[in-house]
């Protein structure tokens, strides 16, 4: 028997009823001020389920049971998780859009892949489903109430597609399908009593949303919650205030914050020079990021001041893979393999002489006999998962990340931007403008493009001609890829960037690091 979703939500209903699993902000329309939190119960979660289910059930009754149904919806809402469960619950295959891919073509193309007979989508984008392929229906932020009965369901297995994820970088002009089975379900419940245990056998943890549930993490961190019987907390936004965050421990009781490392490294900034917010994040039981590594002047602050860090690291493709050690010694920040896995490092460098071994890069492989495996289409050929990203063991079988061997950078929300495409595509468009390109932007907001022209020409007039030369490219890319802006593309002089010394390429991290303060500026950092 597997374990899914359901059967660690249903667990939880049955041990603690009543206890929290939501708290939800009630928002004062003018002053923007949160003026209480309500709280919604886990049998409460459970019965709205079951409502959403009879509700779609009715609704799409026509379409036959184990049909993939798309969800374009933002993922941050309470209700938002009860249309994605409900669909689950009657009987059908969610397919999560994220509010970041905005070009309907592209979502069209994608439900066609999927074999997708409707799709369910935020109000706010009704004008764009006007051509839509399949029956299309609002997500309304109520559900009707529904008496409708579901009919009896075909029984689901292992090999069953549970959900349909997204990769959240572009390929070609399009995201991946990330088909996730009920085999890879039952191993995220493995990877959760691991990485979500409770701190306190006696307390409810308290936690709060990572990001949109139409992504792997949040979906992931909250079957966590549900198997331990712990609460969540819907911010009121994902880049949420200290000061919020602080309205969270006090009224809400958080003792667990999780937040993507470009987030959480805003609050151990403001922490420097706010001596509350600092003992705040000390007293907190477990401070884990996770999708990008804090800068390293953060990290090192958080751990001298005794923050109690966890680093999680995982994929879209995966979910988590790795969890650093913790503590207070000098191995805290290394990642050690979630146990019950099949993973192995493979040597990307030759190995040297003795001494030297603990030096070399070796990548993570996901092994095709591990629970976790992605689906056969997103494998290479020997047949397993090459994630791509590099490992040094710096001490036996932990490990210090080391990047990525491609040319993908993630940005601020964790997710992955193909920054060769962009160049290559500049370079087509754009040849006679320019001689030399380069686009940074990891844990950014979005990505910049330094640029090397071949004359002498406005600045100006070169940027607003690059954006109308790739304007095309750009409209088929989720907004965190795009650069549809002039004041996203930095114009240097002729050998400017920097370069290595043998083959002459522009080093990214070194444009990323020497620029640090341009990019700063264009990003609104440190300008409050």
């Amino acid at each position: 028997m597997f374990n899914s979703h359901f059967s660690v939500l249903d667990a939880s209903v049955s041990r603690t009823p009543s206890a929290p699993v939501f708290k939800t902000p009630v928002v004062d329309s003018s002053s923007g001020s949160i003026t209480q939190w309500n709280t919604v119960t886990y049998e409460q979660f459970s019965r709205d389920i079951q409502n959403s289910a009879r509700y779609w059930a009715s609704t799409l009754r026509a379409v036959p049971p184990r049909s993939v149904i798309g969800l374009w919806i933002g993922g941050f809402t309470y209700t938002d998780v009860l249309h994605i469960y409900g669909i689950s619950r009657a009987g059908y295959v969610p397919q999560l859009f994220s509010l970041r891919l905005p070009n309907p073509s592209v979502i069209y193309e994608l439900l066609h892949r999927a074999q997708a007979k409707a799709i369910i989508y935020d109000p706010n984008f009704a004008s764009s489903l006007e051509s839509c392929p399949v029956p299309h229906f609002p997500a309304n932020d109520v559900i009707p109430a529904s008496t409708y009965q579901i009919p009896t369901l075909p029984p689901v297995t292992e090999s069953s597609v549970a959900f349909i994820f997204h990769t959240s970088g572009s390929t070609s002009g399009s995201p991946k399908l990330v088909p996730c089975t009920y085999r890879w379900l039952d191993s995220v419940v493995t990877k959760t009593r691991q990485t979500s245990k409770p701190i306190h056998g006696d307390k409810q943890d308290v936690t709060v949303w990572m990001g949109s549930m139409c992504h792997i993490g949040q979906s992931f961190m909250l079957i966590g919650s549900l198997q331990h019987g712990s609460c969540v907390i819907q911010p009121t936004k994902i880049a949420f205030s200290s000061d919020e965050l602080i309205d969270m421990i006090q009224r809400c009781g958080l003792n667990r914050l999780n937040q993507f490392a470009a987030f959480l490294a805003g609050h151990l900034r403001q922490s420097r020079k706010d001596a509350k917010l600092l003992s705040i994040l000390c007293n907190l039981d477990e401070v884990l990021y996770s999708g990008l590594p804090l800068p390293r002047d953060e990290e090192e602050w958080a751990y001298s001041q005794g923050i109690r860090l966890k680093n999680l690291f995982g994929s879209t493709e995966c979910g988590a893979m790795m969890l650093s050690v913790g503590g207070k010694d000098r191995h805290a920040p290394l990642l050690m393999p979630l146990k019950e896995m099949s993973y192995r490092f493979e040597s990307v460098t030759p190995a040297e002489a003795g001494h030297q071994t603990n030096a070399r890069l070796m990548e993570l492989v996901i092994l095709s006999d591990s629970p976790d495996c992605p689906d056969t289409s997103l494998r290479h050929g020997d047949p397993h998962f090459h994630t791509g990203d590099l490992f040094q063991e710096v001490a036996p079988g932990m490990y210090a990340f080391r990047g990525r061997d491609d040319d993908w950078i993630k940005t601020e929300t964790s997710l992955r931007c193909d920054t060769k495409a962009i160049e290559d595509n500049t370079r087509a468009m754009c040849g006679n403008l320019i001689a030399e390109c380069v686009v940074v932007g990891t844990g950014r907001p979005s990505p910049v493009m330094f640029v090397e022209p071949v004359t002498d020409m406005d600045h100006d007039k070169l940027t607003k001609e690059i954006i109308r030369k790739t304007r095309q490219f750009h409209s088929r890319r989720y907004l965190h890829e795009r650069i549809t802006s002039h004041k996203m593309i930095v114009v240097v002089p002729s050998g400017t960037l920097p370069r290595t010394v043998t083959k002459g390429n522009i080093r990214r991290k070194a444009v990323e690091e020497a620029f640090k303060d341009t990019l700063d500026s264009i990003h609104g950092v440190g300008s409050a």
